[in-house]
């Protein structure tokens, strides 16, 4: 891609809008240049940026499988000015997308083990691009296991996709939340908790998580106390990411750029980061 390419964004219509929680939308952008999307690949771990024209852009994680073609695919939450104008867009209205930038999920490490999905809240949608592409590609792997956890029921993200995973993808889906209601028949704890009460086997398996970063602090605590070795454990790192080139510093830990270095990293990976993170 030349230079002056890589600020030019692909001009993308909003095919469809769904409402996942109180503060979370999912939608599906179609290529206005039909050429330009049969052309666009991406790797599932990949970021992007959207832009809404007239207010500004920001950082955004692939949440569909590089199998699906035809779209792309992003679960937001409202938390500032560009998001809050991405929850106003309507179905037929225009958005820039730039990208695919970082790196991805190491699918060949992956291969021929057992994937052990661990999200929390928004910190699904990180992980549901590789997600779908193991159960497209569920040859590739042993077993998939979801452990996902929010707030409470409201909180929790593809509520409608979740037993489908379950069913299509030959998948174990257990879901938590920190407080439940009167309807709530599921778990009721902190993730990392479940974890372990789970018990899930570090045997030929790898752990992938994502999440705020005070429960990937201690689910990586509980992983470890399982048994998972550093460079069994894969996570995603997406605070601070903006400009996704490395040119405006503001991802900068010690000698790497997360937009540029990740935003994919082993914990091992991690251990080498300064404890600014």
């Amino acid at each position: 891609m030349k230079e002056k390419d890589i600020y030019k964004p692909h001009l993308m219509t909003v095919d469809y809008i769904k409402q996942e929680t109180p503060d979370v939308k999912t939608f599906r952008f179609i290529f206005q240049d039909t050429e330009a999307g049969q052309k666009f690949s991406f790797s599932a771990g990949q970021f992007l940026i959207l832009s809404v024209f007239g207010v500004g852009e920001a950082v955004f994680t692939f949440a569909n499988s590089p199998t699906r073609k035809g779209y792309i695919e992003c679960s937001i939450k409202k938390v500032g000015k560009v998001s809050e104008a991405i929850h106003d867009i309507e179905i037929g209205d225009t958005v820039g997308l730039r990208g695919p930038y970082g790196n991805c999920f190491p699918v060949d490490k992956l291969k021929g083990k057992k994937l052990l999905f661990i999200g929390g809240g928004i910190g699904l949608a990180a992980l549901k691009s590789l997600l779908e592409y193991s159960i497209d590609m569920k040859q590739d792997f042993k077993s998939r296991f979801l452990l996902y956890g929010a707030r409470s029921p409201q909180d929790l993200c593809y509520k409608e996709s979740l037993p489908v995973w379950q069913k299509e993808g030959e998948m174990d889906v257990f879901l938590t939340v920190d407080k439940g209601d009167n309807e709530w028949k599921q778990k009721v704890g902190l993730i990392p908790t479940v974890l372990k009460e789970l018990n899930p086997t570090p045997l030929d398996t790898i752990a992938i998580t994502c999440g705020p970063p005070v429960m990937i602090k201690f689910t990586v605590v509980a992983l470890k106390d399982l048994g998972f070795s550093d460079d069994d454990i894969v996570t995603t790192l997406e605070l601070k990411m903006k400009c996704g080139l490395g040119k405006c510093g503001r991802c900068n830990i010690g000698s790497i750029y997360v937009c540029k270095d990740g935003p994919v990293f082993t914990y091992k990976q991690m251990l080498a980061l300064p404890d600014e993170y």
